[in-house]
């Protein structure tokens, strides 16, 4: 007998324990989800699995067998990937606006012939991880108030202005918020903090009439006063409103939404399901949804506070964050108390980038737990 065979019921064993350790409510929250998005994409679609739900079912099978995977892979590989996958990501920016694919007015995607990538989703992965991986090597008061700060600072930033200038205002709001909110979590000082939000408070209205586009200045505009272009401008927000209180308390029925089922809500399979859900299933259907989204973000919130290493607690925090905002602001942009910006709800809406982004993330979240006790080298900082 070979020694490779000898080896193999040990390994079988550690495979055996690591899937034990893998938190199955979390799978079946995430599972729960995205059924819902499939139903509703059914129903939007007017009782049919094509074009969109059957599609959504497949991928995300795909993407559940993927996070699965990745969370078997040692948080010593995810720590060794941090660096190269954001460099890479950021490369990928670069690409984009020298040689990249414009559609709808945008260029936010590199063509490489077989199909399109779209850097700003590996980035909003990449920037965790690098961020997490410098924290680890800092110290207290390196996170808390320093001139090294300047890096963290630096890794947001780049990403940041390339994205915000390809224009997707969304992607860039998320991954400038989920570097802060990063920061915020390695006990970064709150003078800091309320000078930044002072700065921004300065250099925002400057940006909004001097630095966007005409279109992303209208929808700040339509936010504000929907109702002064109801057939324009103002028409994404007026209908996801009327099927956001149409419903009700127990909402129409399923497939009885005549807001989606009419044609009337615009993106009615992406940026705007949440409204559908609303309209069929009422008040009670969407509290649960959104109660779903919150155990998911408790449960891997709980997960992040688990790792013995500070890479390990930042950066499953740090995918958690991510997907928080994206729950976040699809949310108050369906109701009408955030702007549209083109930004979808996770596992519910239709399309397989976002997923693939979230359960990738997932898939650290859950190398976390299966991990936790992993010994990861000191100093790792840039500096």
């Amino acid at each position: 007998m070979t020694s490779s065979a000898l080896t193999r019921p040990g390994e079988r064993d550690r495979l055996a324990v690591k899937l034990t350790q893998i938190d199955w409510r979390f799978v079946g929250l995430l599972s729960v989800v995205a059924g819902i998005g499939a139903l509703m994409l059914y129903s939007v679609a007017k009782g049919s699995w094509d074009p969109w739900a059957a599609k959504h079912l497949i991928r995300f099978g795909i993407c559940m067998a993927i996070m699965l995977g990745l969370s078997l892979v040692s948080l010593k590989y995810w720590f060794a990937m941090a660096y190269p996958v954001y460099l890479v990501a950021l490369l990928m920016l670069v690409g984009v606006e020298l040689f990249g694919y414009t559609a709808m007015g945008a260029t936010r995607w590199l063509d490489i012939g077989i199909t399109r990538i779209q850097p700003s989703e590996i980035m909003k992965i990449g920037l965790v991880l690098a961020l997490a991986r410098w924290y680890h090597g800092a110290s207290a008061q390196d996170a808390s108030f320093s001139w090294k700060l300047i890096f963290p600072v630096g890794m947001i930033a780049a990403p940041f202005v390339l994205v915000a200038h390809q224009p997707d205002l969304g992607s860039a709001m998320l991954i400038g918020l989920t570097g802060a909110a990063i920061m915020f979590m390695a006990g970064l000082s709150w003078k800091i903090i309320a000078t930044a939000i002072g700065a921004m408070l300065l250099t925002v209205p400057p940006y909004i009439m001097f630095g966007m586009h005409d279109y992303q200045r209208n929808r700040i505009l339509t936010f504000l006063n929907p109702e002064a272009d109801p057939s324009g401008n103002g028409y994404h927000i007026i209908q996801s409103k009327i099927a956001l209180g149409s419903g009700g308390l127990l909402g129409k029925g399923y497939g009885l939404g005549s807001q989606s089922q009419l044609e009337f809500l615009p993106e009615k399979h992406t940026d705007f399901i949440f409204a559908a859900v609303s309209e069929e299933f009422g008040f009670v259907g969407s509290f649960t949804v959104l109660a779903c989204y919150v155990a998911i973000i408790v449960i891997a919130l709980r997960i992040s506070s688990l790792s013995h290493s500070h890479f390990g607690r930042l950066g499953a925090a740090g995918m958690t964050a991510t997907f928080a905002l994206y729950v976040l602001i699809n949310g108050a942009m369906v109701m009408g108390l955030a702007p549209v910006v083109g930004v979808p709800m996770p596992l519910l809406s239709y399309g397989g980038t976002v997923m693939m982004t979230v359960m990738i993330g997932f898939g650290l979240v859950m190398a976390t737990r299966v991990h936790r006790y992993a010994e990861l080298p000191k100093g790792q900082g840039l500096i």
